[in-house]
Formats: structure tokens, C-alpha cells, sequence
């Protein structure tokens, strides 16, 4: 008697698509996030694949709580999954990576020549944006706080220079230690560094971090922040910028759509694309303005002392008189100054405050 066969059940669409690698009850790409939670950078990309995810696709994600500086977890020799979204420290990450053997996107940027695909934030429109901001409030004075050794840092500086340059201008330099645990005397150095610059000055510092250093080196040089030194960071870090005194102006570098494009290339890959050729840059998103930066650039020591006064008072019943008696001048010779420099009266820039604090 002939033995009958045994029949097999039809695939179910799911299995066809993906063939037998997992079950039909698993079939979403496995994705590993290795991006650090510690910064405002890398909680907004988070924010960024999970925009895209809600969009498209729907992955099964595995992330744990990291920093940048942590080392490689030792889970990734066995990851099992479709595809890695990083923030690629070191030389060791990318080895470790590599050896997975299935697609990544890093979205820091650090490690040159790895052959990764990278999407990035457009560093050179960041240092434009910052430098258009400070030349907008008519400084004419401009310096640079970056990170010795940080390859975006440095790429900011450059390009910030040289926007500057283009439009006639000077930028003095200070980079600062990475990693010091002589803090103090940094801080030190950096307040006498600024004390000897020309005034008004106009500083970008490359990131908010950076931002509160640059913004406690002004306490200890005894120089006014916004009205003799204006600071902008980068990364709009809400914390940090709220935090800081005064409240730090931030150039928000757009690390949500680095995310969003980080998880569409990732797809591609996994999908079976090949990488793009060259770097996907996120332009920055613009210039989230606090009180470092709430000021016109005055030469005019006393035009100066009356926008400070009005904007630290102006929501109170000051007048035009209280003003001129806090800037030694008479009430004539104070408002004829005050329209030549601003084009308007005293009392106008009063009203603006009170329109602009309503506002807020």
C-alpha cells in the first residue's frame, strides 16, 4: 500500500515576506537603539524614531538608559536583530557594530572613515544661524568657546569664523579641555580671557553645556550678560537653559528630524537598499531666544545702563524720568541719543518690554 503524503498548511502572507527567519507572531524587524539618554541631543532623537514609528513602521525596540561615554554592551555579541540605530563613540563601537553584521545608521558623527551611513545635523547652518543671530543685535565683537579635539565643535568654529570673516569681522577662540578636573582654573582662565576682550561682544559657545561655563566665567570677569556680553549655545537643552543666569539663548539643532531620518535610512537598509553616498544633513529648526542674548549691541555706555535698567524694570512704574536720572544724563539729552541709536523714544522701548513680558 502506498504510503499517502503528508500535506503541508499554506503560508500565511506574513511567512512569505519574511521567509521562516521568526515566527509570524514576531514578525516586526528587531531593532537596538544605542543612543544615550543622559543629553537633550540623544532624548530627541529618541523622540525623533519614535515620530517615525508611529508614522511606518512598527518595530520591536530594545534600549536601555546609557550615556556616551559608556562602554559597548556585551549584549551586542548576541543581538539577534534587523538593524541598530547608534551614537558611535569609539573606534571599539564601531568593531563591535561591524561584527553584527546587519544595518546601521550612527547619528553622532565622531569616528570618521567607518563606512557607517551617518545622519547628522548640518553643523555649518547651526554656525551660521548663531552668527547671524549676534550680528542681527549689531555686535560687531565676536568669539568662539568650543571643545578642544571635538571634530564638531571644530567644524562649528570654522564655520563661524569664517561666516564672520566673509562679513568683515574678527572671532578670537577658546577651547576648552574635554574632560578636566581642574575646573576652577578653567574657569578662572575663561573669565580673564573674557574680561580682556573688546565690548559689546557677541559669543556662541558649541553647546548649552558649555553655555553654563561660558555664562559663570562672565560672573567672575564682572561683566554684564546680555549688555556687555551677549551668549548663544547649541542644543537647546531646556534644563540647562533655564537653569543657567540668565536663562541661556540656544540654537535648537534640529536632533528630532536626525532621528526621524536615521529610522527611514535604517528601513531602507533593512529592506535591502544599499547606503546613500554621502552624509544626510538636518538643517537646524532656529534660535530659541532667552535673556542671554535680549539685547542690542550699544557702544554708548549710557544708552546701555538705560536698556538695562528697562529691561530689569520696565514692568514697573518707571519712567522716562527715573531713567535719565540713572544715567546721569538730562531727560533731552537722553532721548536724542536714545532715537539716534534706536529709532525710537524712551518710552517706546518701555512699552516693548511690558508688550514682550505680556506676551511671554
Amino acid at each position: 500500500m502506498k504510503a499517502s503524503k503528508k500535506k503541508t498548511p499554506p503560508k500565511s502572507s506574513a511567512e512569505t515576506k519574511i521567509g521562516h527567519r521568526k515566527p509570524v507572531t514576531n514578525d516586526r524587524p528587531h531593532v537596538a537603539l544605542l543612543v544615550e539618554t543622559s543629553l537633550a541631543s540623544g532624548r530627541d532623537i529618541l523622540k525623533g524614531i519614535a515620530s517615525y514609528m508611529r508614522e511606518h513602521e512598527r518595530w520591536g525596540v530594545f534600549h536601555e538608559p546609557r550615556s556616551l561615554e559608556d562602554k559597548v554592551p556585551t549584549w551586542l555579541k548576541s543581538w539577534k536583530g534587523e538593524g541598530i540605530v547608534a551614537r558611535i563613540q569609539n573606534q571599539e563601537m564601531v568593531r563591535a557594530i561591524k561584527k553584527t553584521g546587519i544595518p546601521v545608521v550612527d547619528v553622532l558623527g565622531i569616528v570618521p572613515d567607518t563606512g557607517i551611513p551617518l545622519v547628522h545635523v548640518d553643523d555649518r547652518e547651526v554656525a551660521h544661524m548663531g552668527a547671524r543671530h549676534l550680528t542681527e543685535r549689531g555686535f560687531r565683537h565676536f568669539a568662539y568657546v568650543g571643545i578642544k579635539g571635538e571634530n564638531w565643535s571644530e567644524l562649528r568654529r570654522d564655520y563661524f569664523q569664517t561666516y564672520l570673516a566673509q562679513a568683515g569681522f574678527r572671532c578670537q577662540i577658546h577651547e576648552l579641555e574635554r574632560h578636566t578636573a581642574a575646573w576652577e582654573k578653567q574657569e578662572n582662565h575663561l573669565a580673564k580671557w573674557i574680561k580682556k576682550l573688546p565690548k559689546p561682544l557677541g559669543i556662541m559657545v558649541c553647546s548649552d553645556q558649555r553655555g553654563l561655563d561660558v555664562l559663570e566665567a562672565t560672573r567672575r570677569a564682572a561683566v554684564t550678560v546680555p549688555d556687555e556680553v551677549a551668549v548663544i549655545g547649541v542644543d537647546d537643552d531646556d534644563a540647562l537653559c533655564e537653569v543657567s543666569t540668565p536663562p541661556l539663548s540656544s540654537i535648537k539643532p534640529g536632533h528630532s528630524r536626525v532621528g526621524y531620518e536615521a529610522a527611514a535610512l535604517l528601513e531602507r537598509l533593512i529592506q535591502g537598499d544599499k547606503p546613500p553616498p554621502h552624509t544626510i544633513l538636518v538643517p537646524p529648526v532656529g534660535v530659541m531666544a532667552r535673556h542671554s542674548t535680549d539685547v542690542l549691541a550699544i557702544e554708548d555706555p549710557n544708552i546701555s545702563k538705560a536698556l538695562q535698567l528697562i529691561r530689569e524694570m520696565g514692568c514697573t512704574e518707571i519712567s522716562v524720568d527715573d531713567v535719565a536720572r540713572h544715567c546721569g544724563l538730562s531727560r533731552s539729552v537722553l532721548q536724542r541719543r536714545f532715537r539716534r541709536m534706536l529709532d525710537h523714544t524712551v518710552h517706546q522701548e518701555i512699552i516693548n518690554v511690558r508688550l514682550k513680558r505680556a506676551c511671554q
